[in-house]
């Protein structure tokens, strides 16, 4: 199966494990959940939220990660600053990059917009270097698109 049949699979998938459910750290959790079991070749998947000049972990899977980020450093927050997708194929040649997990070699951090605004974003890990690509950035916004609209903030 190709990445992308993957995906068309996986999607189905969180829209209907988190339909019914509105509770955000329930479904931050399952869907920490289902992607990082679906999917292969990672070693982190989880949620930070905006929590004034931080970002604080939310429900993950994988090691124990960083649990508060400071405003402007590393890649999750210059996904939350620009709004736009964050695909970093080499972690160790991003300025800034925050080592939660030192087995970390790529990562994509989607924005999580909520009314607008930014409430948080993504963080997907994995080991290999260059893991991610197009394709995981389209497939993982429409599959955080399905968490916002399950989920009640």
């Amino acid at each position: 199966m190709d990445k992308k049949q993957l995906y068309e699979s996986l999607l189905p998938q969180v829209s209907a494990l988190l339909q019914g459910e509105t509770n955000p750290v329930t479904n931050m959790a399952n869907f920490s959940a289902v992607l990082f079991h679906g999917l292969p070749d990672l070693n982190w998947v989880g949620f930070y939220t905006v929590q004034g000049e931080e970002l604080l972990l939310g429900p993950f899977q994988g090691r124990p990660a960083c649990m508060r980020l400071k405003k402007g450093k590393g890649v999750c927050w210059a996904a939350a600053a620009s709004g736009q997708t964050v695909v970093v194929k080499n972690v160790h040649d991003f300025a800034g990059h925050i080592a939660c997990d030192g087995a970390t070699n790529s990562e994509i951090v989607v924005p999580v917009r909520v009314n607008g605004e930014i409430w948080g974003v993504l963080d997907i890990d994995s080991p290999e270097v260059g893991r991610f690509d197009e394709t995981d950035k389209l497939f993982l916004e429409k599959a955080v698109e399905t968490f916002v609209k399950n989920t009640q903030f």
